[in-house]
């Protein structure tokens, strides 16, 4: 159970990135937070594991008060809170498998950690997941040969490997392709829900939202004005979070890529740049 309440960041500038947002994740879902560019999604998605402080508010997580947590205390919530980054965020001169492995760093030691050193478990539970993300045969290949959708999909198999209570993800698809982010999105929502994991998706894709989300929740000037299902977002609703504009053509059903019987393991049409 993730607990955000009255949630608030202001920068030394004077700008205010969030005002108060409320918000209760009490189920394994994958809520979607859109809204407008300066609206407060990555803020939002940040302060929660506090890589942004907020100025004031609280965040719970199950039973730990993360908010007021001290420096040390926060490393090891850390391992609770698994990050997925919009550029990747891959040591690239590492192998597939050893940007993996690095999602276990917080419960090896320092010298085995040094030595990349890990638990025959952690290893099998590695390769799992890169048959599970559509990478099979790719654990030697160095980070920097993948394309955006190969990298991406290490990031979150990464991000997996710590069996974290919660997913934080900021703009996965916005270096990738039409395509390949709507593969992507899926890989996010099926494994959410296959791992009883909770998901936040900071997303700009209005469309990409609807068609690969439980909940939307989107941001206006800091604070939220629209908390609910997919469904609801109407015309109305999108000209109260992003202003008055045309949104007959965004709300609408992305038509589903046709993909092998294992769903999007295929890995044909990636191109290099996303």
């Amino acid at each position: 159970m993730l607990e955000i309440s009255k949630l608030a960041k202001s920068y030394p500038t004077g700008t205010k990135a969030l005002a108060s947002v409320s918000l209760r994740v009490d189920e394994p879902q994958v809520v979607a937070i859109i809204g407008s560019s300066g609206a407060g999604k990555s803020t939002l998605i940040r302060c929660i594991n506090r890589l942004v402080e907020p100025t004031s508010g609280r965040v719970v997580l199950n039973d730990l008060e993360v908010t007021g947590l001290s420096r040390r205390e926060l490393r090891k919530a850390r391992r609770r809170m698994g990050m997925i980054f919009q550029e990747y965020n891959l040591v690239e001169r590492l192998t597939v498998m050893e940007n993996l492995l690095s999602g276990r760093l917080g419960y090896v030691s320092l010298w085995q950690a040094y030595r990349r050193s890990y638990p025959p478990e952690d290893i099998s539970s590695a390769f799992e997941l890169l048959d599970r993300v559509g990478l099979t045969g790719y654990q030697d290949t160095r980070a920097d040969a993948l394309s955006g959708g190969q990298r991406q999909r290490v990031g979150i198999a990464r991000a997996l490997m710590q069996h974290p209570d919660l997913l934080l993800v900021d703009e996965p698809t916005a270096s990738l392709d039409p395509k390949t982010g709507r593969q992507i999105m899926r890989l996010i929502y099926e494994l959410a829900h296959e791992r009883g994991t909770p998901a936040l998706v900071n997303i700009h894709d209005v469309a990409l939202a609807q068609n690969h989300a439980n909940r939307i929740v989107g941001l206006s000037g800091g604070v939220v004005a629209f908390d609910g299902p997919p469904e609801a977002l109407t015309p109305a609703v999108l000209t109260e979070i992003y202003g008055e504009e045309d949104w007959s053509t965004t709300i609408r059903k992305v038509e589903e890529d046709a993909t092998d019987a294992t769903g999007f393991h295929k890995l044909e049409g990636e191109s290099a740049a996303g």
